[in-house]
């Protein structure tokens, strides 16, 4: 006897004819009534089946099971689909309780340092002290992701590991720091007086390996690292490390040192060499460098964990600097005024290669230069004489010199004048000059 494909579970085929009975005025499809008529068709040829025949009644027997085992299948299929169907709903439910509960609860970031299995890890909280902790690993994100070094977010109040954040916002700390091109400092090399040795020098060191590092290679020269700019306040190391900036389209970090004294300054330290490679070529610009880079001493004093951050700042910008060679295409600058107080670690040669000294303008030629400079965008009136300016004897730095032309114009918009006169550079003068520290105690010197 051939063999015949699986009839429909009768039952189902029944209750499909009783929903369609029960409609009312609704007919029967084509389809249904030809299935309703295969199964007429297949119950007439068992009715003649002979019951007496031992193999009819084996054959119909065995038709009968394998129909209860059918529509047992069925049952069993249709249960599981609703069983599928509760469990999506339930994970569905549970994704959004998640991140509703993520929406109302802070989140940490931490720094990951190794997975211990697929439910711990170690992280390091980047909240100044450093701590590493053993937490839980919750949420539904790809374990894969997790790597050493990423950047992984906690629950603010279990502390347990809930995602790991896109490689782009692990320097969201460092991000604010760099100087959009729109927002770059307009300062030019020609709008600062004097000060040719210290161009030439920090051109050199810094300018050109990103503008043209075929001069180094085909030297065989090794381009510094770093330069260190330093003097008095007001010599011009800010404006020329803005006017390096303008002058090349490498991205510019500018970063005051006091930022990173504060209680997550070895992350953002870390996070802002990182991104400094991303964006090589790239030029850092940290200003007021001893503020974090002060020369270590034994003792912690009163203010021992104040001291033992510092240093660990400090050690996280000198492990930063060692990790990244010449290839790297960045270049670090850094300004201060107390030179003498700097870590001697930091000023060896591999990481502060050159240093560059400003010093106030003392030639009647270097103070020249610079009155030419800040009066080029100025009416003067022609009583101006800049060559006797330049020759007093006062010692002035560049910005000071600069407050002077500044005062004086100050002077002629007071008198709504359209110029500027040598009277007005004399009540400048002396309105800057008077103003010196040094002078205090010759100018009240009636209270002696």
């Amino acid at each position: 006897m051939a063999l015949r494909p699986p009839r429909p579970c009768p039952a189902g085929v029944q209750q499909r004819q009783l929903d369609v009975d029960s409609a009312g005025n609704a007919k029967t499809s084509p389809e249904q009534k030809l299935e309703l008529l295969d199964l007429q068709e297949e119950d007439d040829e068992l009715i003649f089946l002979d019951a007496d025949d031992e193999e009819g009644r084996q054959l119909r027997e065995k038709l009968e099971s394998l129909e209860r085992e059918f529509c047992l299948l069925d049952e069993q299929r249709d249960n599981a689909l609703f069983q599928i169907h509760v469990l999506e709903e339930t994970v569905r439910f549970r994704e959004e309780l998640v991140r509703w509960l993520t929406a109302v609860t802070p989140l940490v970031v931490a720094q990951l340092d190794e997975v211990v299995d697929e439910h711990h890890a170690v992280v390091t909280l980047g909240d100044g002290c450093e701590r590493k902790m053993c937490v839980g690993v919750a949420g539904s994100f790809d374990r894969g992701l997790l790597k050493p070094s990423a950047n992984v977010a906690l629950n603010g109040r279990s502390l347990a590991l809930v995602g790991v954040l896109p490689s782009d916002v692990a320097g969201c700390s460092a991000a604010r720091f760099l100087v959009a091109d729109a927002d770059k400092p307009g300062v030019a090399y020609g709008d600062i007086g004097g000060c040719e040795a210290q161009k030439r020098e920090v051109r050199e060191a810094v300018e050109l390996p990103l503008t043209h590092p075929e001069l180094f290679a085909a030297a065989g020269v090794d381009p510094p690292r770093g330069v260190l700019l330093h003097g008095p306040p007001g010599t011009g190391k800010t404006m020329l490390a803005k006017a390096v900036a303008r002058e090349t389209s490498a991205a510019f970090f500018r970063v005051n040192a006091a930022e990173l004294a504060r209680h997550d300054g070895p992350r953002v330290v870390r996070d802002l060499f990182r991104l400094a490679r991303d964006r090589a070529p790239a030029i850092v610009f940290i200003d007021e460098v001893d503020a974090i880079a002060a020369a270590r001493q034994g003792g912690d004093g009163d203010d021992g964990g104040a001291r033992r951050h510092v240093q660990r700042v400090l050690i996280e910008l000198l492990t930063q600097m060692d990790g990244f060679d010449e290839s790297t295409n960045v270049r670090v600058i850094m300004a201060t005024n107390r030179a003498d107080d700097l870590d001697p670690a930091l000023l060896r040669p591999g990481r502060l290669d050159r240093k560059v000294e400003f010093t106030a303008p003392e030639s009647p030629e270097e103070k020249r230069l610079v009155l030419q400079t800040c009066t080029a965008g100025m009416s003067l009136d022609g009583d101006v004489d800049l060559d006797a300016l330049a020759a007093r004897r006062d010692k002035l730095s560049a910005a000071e010199i600069a407050a002077v032309c500044r005062e004086a114009g100050m002077q002629a918009v007071r008198d709504r004048r359209g110029a500027v006169t040598a009277d007005d550079f004399d009540k400048g003068y002396l309105a800057v000059v008077g103003k010196k520290p040094g002078d205090v105690a010759t100018e009240f010197h009636f209270y002696n």
